[in-house]
């Protein structure tokens, strides 16, 4: 699909911080020269869960379900770990129905990337207060001030266990950029949280108001050893609850120790990876060639 095709059915409001992620995305997938062979983009519901649709390029997309984006993505990535495999979602789509899929995704720690669009509001429902939305803010949608503590996504990917933390500014499409490059190509489970203005619902956190607070993180992320991990992940925690006058953005932790979930599997099934299951012939002429008879029978229930 060409870029203009791609435009011409989008339907996300003039200035949304959504056309910087996706033109960061783009940009990613052509410097690595990933295809439909090599990546495929997995989405929720959600003005974030239309990015699938508007990329250009030849990459394979699949819209899913609200808050079930990182199941189905699991689900790819275990058939053919071969695929370099993103999900892309919203912060309410991820951290409110979605937050044990979340955490579960930490704990596998499987080869994956998790973009998600931060931008503090159910932008596709009208506005309604997102997880990441601090209690007491009061945007132009809600009749009253947020009364539900809001969730921190660094702090929360670090706890469960991502080894890839970022977090990045929606219209800094070279760092979004770099940034997704790196979580792509880094063997582990890995998040960016994109702040992402939302011009229509979010009158507060505006793009001026995150140009006046945002800065780059200049720390060392790094695991380099094992023995730093608690030290790094200490500092990480500590760039992620600075007070909202400074928000840094960048890459906050980075551990290429951990065992993914793939090389976890492989220890309990030698020949997980010589035959990936998305290999595996199972029909032939349109008929099944596995009888599964005796194993049915032997667990029907009488």
């Amino acid at each position: 699909m060409e870029v203009n095709e791609a435009l011409e059915f989008n339907d996300w409001c003039p200035g949304c911080g959504d056309f910087g992620i996706l033109r960061g995305v783009e940009a990613a997938l052509s410097e690595m020269k990933l295809d439909f062979t090599d990546a495929v983009i997995v989405s929720g519901i959600g003005c974030s869960g239309k990015l699938p649709h508007f990329v250009s390029g030849p990459i394979s997309g699949v819209h899913t379900l609200h808050g079930r984006a990182l199941a189905f993505a699991v689900g790819i990535k275990l058939a053919n770990p071969s695929m370099k495999v993103i999900v892309d979602a919203g912060d309410g789509d991820t951290f409110g129905i979605g937050v044990g899929h979340f955490v579960s995704a930490g704990r596998r720690n499987a080869d994956m990337t998790m973009i998600v669009h931060d931008n503090r509001v159910y932008g596709l429902t009208k506005g309604q207060a997102a997880p990441t939305m601090p209690m007491g803010e009061k945007t132009k949608s809600l009749p009253k001030p947020n009364i539900n503590g809001p969730i921190n996504p660094v702090a929360l990917a670090i706890a469960s266990g991502y080894t890839f933390v970022a977090r990045s500014f929606a219209y800094d499409t070279a760092m979004t950029k770099e940034l997704i490059k790196q979580a792509v190509q880094h063997k582990g489970m890995g998040l960016i949280d994109i702040l992402q203005p939302c011009p229509t619902y979010n009158d507060i956190n505006t793009n001026e108001w995150y140009k006046e607070r945002i800065f780059k993180l200049e720390d060392d992320p790094e695991v380099h050893d094992p023995s730093e991990t608690m030290a790094k992940m200490t500092q990480a925690l500590k760039n992620a609850y600075m007070p909202e006058d400074r928000i840094p953005i960048g890459l906050f932790y980075k551990n290429e120790f951990i065992p993914t979930f793939e090389e976890r599997l492989k220890a309990n099934i030698p020949n997980y990876m010589e035959k990936y299951p998305a290999d595996h012939e199972i029909e032939k002429d349109g008929k099944p060639i596995t009888d599964i008879t005796k194993l049915i029978e032997a667990r029907r229930v009488f």
